[in-house]
């Protein structure tokens, strides 16, 4: 008897010594949305038996990722999952902070196919290894009051650049008379990430953008750039069709506030700006979405955005991060995504989906978008290009340097960064 009581106190001992499975799962956002993550691991927790410790970050992108990237820099074994931009995955990659995804996908028979193929090629894909899933994608997209192009004849929004440029001269016009803070059109111009993604759309949409040249050094100094550049120029300084603050203030909430507020006919957003569109009293029924428009004999494009799910190379318990990596790309998280917090999935079939096509069916426009979206360069450089290319297109829409000048210095500048690095 007393050799079994020692036993049973070894085992007692034992079980409460044991820890439940945990792992820890980096996220930020606004408060609605660190709520919403909330239900998601608790609703995890409760499925799988595993336990997650949520560490929330604030809603500030720039503070989010030097959160994230002080413990990878440690090779600390937290956190073991996190979130990150679109802009952040190349970056973390090169520094190879990332696990490679490809042996549990093809282990579990996870179907890739299921998600944006572009995206999982240009953003999620590092020296041939997936190294991240898309939670939620984004895309530059033109908003227009249709209630204005009605009143001035107008049929549809404009397909061309040139065309955007004749109707927003002549609608603004009119308008001014009643309203002299009316604009023809608003986009991102400010010295931020932001502009960046708007140049890349002008860019792009004229047969050129920000790529990678055959020695793998990235090219921006082109005739096609030159020419996208100098157009964003013209619409502030010669057309005047969009505000003297564009290059000093005008980000994307500024641009939607302008919009909303009614002073605006065309507005170039990311897609969070359709629902607070919709709510708002004065815009409710007046506003369309479409594609951006595209230089003649061009194409339309939109820079992609949104934000990835990847595993820590350094976690000490990677199993148990990829079952939460697959619970929240899961069909059903992602339906639930759009309907509670309107993220854009990740996943081709939710869109398909009929709940979601009749109680959200601007996303039909959305997937056209996504689809045809276009990457900032995937580079471990990609900060230090961003701030080059910032300074220097911001100061030719300011008129401090001539927008041919302003790309051959930044090209003079990313050539010299790439040559530092040996890369």
């Amino acid at each position: 008897m007393k050799y079994i009581k020692i036993l049973l106190c070894l085992l007692l001992l034992t079980t409460a010594c044991q820890k439940t499975p945990k792992f820890t799962f980096m996220v930020g956002g606004s408060a609605n949305a660190l709520l919403y993550w909330e239900r998601v691991t608790k609703e995890f927790e409760t499925k799988k038996g595993i336990k997650i410790e949520l560490i929330r970050l604030p809603a500030d992108t720039e503070q989010r990722r030097q959160r994230i990237v002080i413990p990878l820099q440690a090779k600390a074994s937290d956190p073991d999952v996190f979130l990150m931009d679109v802009i952040w995955v190349g970056m973390i990659a090169g520094a190879r902070w990332l696990e490679p995804l490809n042996h549990y996908i093809n282990r579990d028979n996870f179907d890739i196919n299921k998600f944006f193929k572009r995206v999982i090629e240009d953003v999620d894909t590092f020296k041939h290894k997936i190294i991240a899933l898309p939670v939620y994608v984004d895309g530059g997209l033109l908003y227009y009051r249709k209630d204005l192009l009605t009143k001035y004849g107008y049929h549809e929004p404009p397909s061309t650049w040139e065309t955007l440029v004749n109707m927003a001269k002549q609608i603004q016009k009119k308008e001014r008379i009643q309203n002299k803070a009316f604009w023809g059109f608003v986009w991102q111009g400010a010295m931020y990430e932001g502009l960046i993604c708007t140049f890349l759309e002008f860019c792009a949409s004229g047969n050129g953008g920000i790529s990678f040249d055959p020695l793998g050094k990235i090219k921006v100094n082109t005739m096609e750039n030159q020419k996208a550049l100098k157009f964003m120029v013209k619409l502030i300084h010669q057309e005047g069709i969009s505000p003297p603050n564009t290059f000093t203030e005008l980000k994307e909430e500024e641009v939607r506030l302008i919009f909303q507020q009614g002073n605006a006919l065309f507005e170039r957003n990311w897609p969070y700006a359709w629902k607070l569109h919709q709510e708002d009293p004065f815009l409710k029924g007046k506003v369309g979405i479409t594609q951006l428009p595209h230089f003649e004999g061009g194409k339309t494009a939109s820079t992609l955005g949104g934000w990835h799910i990847g595993i820590s190379k350094f976690s000490d318990v990677k199993e148990m991060a990829w079952e939460f990596v697959k619970f929240v790309t899961s069909f059903e998280q992602q339906k639930r995504f759009v309907l509670k917090l309107s993220w854009n999935p990740g996943r081709l079939d939710v869109y398909q989906d009929s709940e979601i096509r009749e109680k959200m069916s601007h996303l039909i426009i959305l997937k056209n978008v996504f689809e045809n979206a276009v990457a900032r360069p995937l580079s471990p450089y990609y900060s230090q290009i961003s701030q080059i290319l910032q300074r220097h297109i911001n100061a030719a829409l300011a008129l401090k340097e001539i927008p041919d000048e302003a790309l051959k210095k930044a090209q003079a500048e990313i050539d010299q960064l790439f040559a530092y690095y040996g890369d």
